[in-house]
C-alpha cells in the first residue's frame, strides 16, 4: 500500500539588505523584487519627510512622531531605529503573516534594525551587507542622486562610517563595484538560503518515506538490500 505523499512546505525567511546610503541596496532590492515573484517588500514606517520621487505605501508609510511613538509603546514594531534624526520601523503583523504563509520578505533597513530582528527571530533571518567600492564613489553616487543638500550628503557620509563598521554582524558581504555582478550575487544567496535543510518543513518525514519506499522496491525485485541510511 502506497503511503500518502508528504507535502514539503517552507516557512518564509526575512532577507535583509543593508548598506550605507548610496551604496546600492535600494537598487538591488528593486531588481530582486522584479525578478522574483516569491519575494515581497516589507514597507517600513518613517518620520522622514517624503522625497519627490517617493510614494506613500510604496517606498514607506510616512507618519508623524506621535504616531510612531504610539506604535513603539504598543509593541507594533518588529524593529525601529533613529537614523540621521529620523525614525524608521517595521510593523510586526504583515511580516509574521507572510512568514507563516511561506512567503519571503525583503528588508531594506540599517544595521540597528537588523540587530533587533536578529534578537527576536534569528532562525528566519538572512543578512546581506552591501559595501561601496570606495568612499569617493559613495560621495559621487549621493551627489548624482540630486535629492539631498550638501549638508545632508555630509551627514550621510559621516553616518556611513559607523554603518560600514558594523559589517561583521552580517552573514554575507557584497562589494557593489558592478551592479549586474552584485545583483547575481544577491540572487544566488537568496536561492541558496531557500534550499537550506532546516528551512524545509516535513523534510525529515519525506526522506524517511523515500528510504522506506526504496526498501520495499528492492524487496519486490528480490534483490539484496543495502544497509539503510538513517533519515535523521
Amino acid at each position: 500500500m502506497n503511503a500518502e505523499p508528504i507535502r514539503l512546505m517552507r516557512r518564509g525567511l526575512m532577507f535583509v539588505l543593508s548598506s550605507p546610503s548610496g551604496a546600492g541596496k535600494s537598487t538591488l532590492a528593486r531588481q530582486l523584487l522584479d525578478a522574483d515573484d516569491g519575494l515581497e517588500l516589507s514597507i517600513s514606517v518613517t518620520t522622514r519627510p517624503r522625497r519627490p520621487s517617493e510614494r506613500e505605501g510604496v517606498h514607506y508609510h510616512f507618519i508623524d512622531e506621535v504616531h510612531f511613538k504610539r506604535m513603539v509603546e504598543r509593541g507594533d514594531l518588529l524593529e525601529w531605529a533613529e537614523v540621521h534624526g529620523n525614525h524608521y520601523g517595521t510593523p510586526v503583523e504583515p511580516v509574521e503573516d507572510a512568514l507563516s504563509a511561506g512567503r519571503d520578505v525583503l528588508f531594506d533597513i540599517d544595521w540597528q534594525g537588523t540587530a533587533q530582528i536578529a534578537e527576536k527571530l534569528p532562525d528566519d533571518l538572512v543578512r546581506v551587507f552591501v559595501l561601496p567600492p570606495s568612499m569617493r564613489e559613495l560621495k559621487a553616487r549621493l551627489e548624482r542622486r540630486a535629492e539631498d543638500s550638501r549638508e545632508t550628503i555630509g551627514r550621510r557620509l559621516a553616518g556611513s562610517l559607523d554603518e560600514i563598521s558594523q559589517w561583521s554582524r552580517y552573514d554575507y558581504i557584497i562589494v557593489n563595484d558592478d551592479l549586474e555582478r552584485a545583483f547575481e550575487a544577491v540572487r544566488g544567496i537568496l536561492t541558496a538560503e531557500r534550499l537550506k535543510r532546516d528551512r524545509v518543513l516535513g523534510l525529515r518525514a519525506f526522506v524517511g518515506q523515500l528510504l522506506a519506499e526504496g526498501g520495499e522496491l528492492i524487496d519486490e525485485l528480490g534483490g539484496e538490500e543495502t544497509p539503510r541510511a538513517s533519515s535523521s
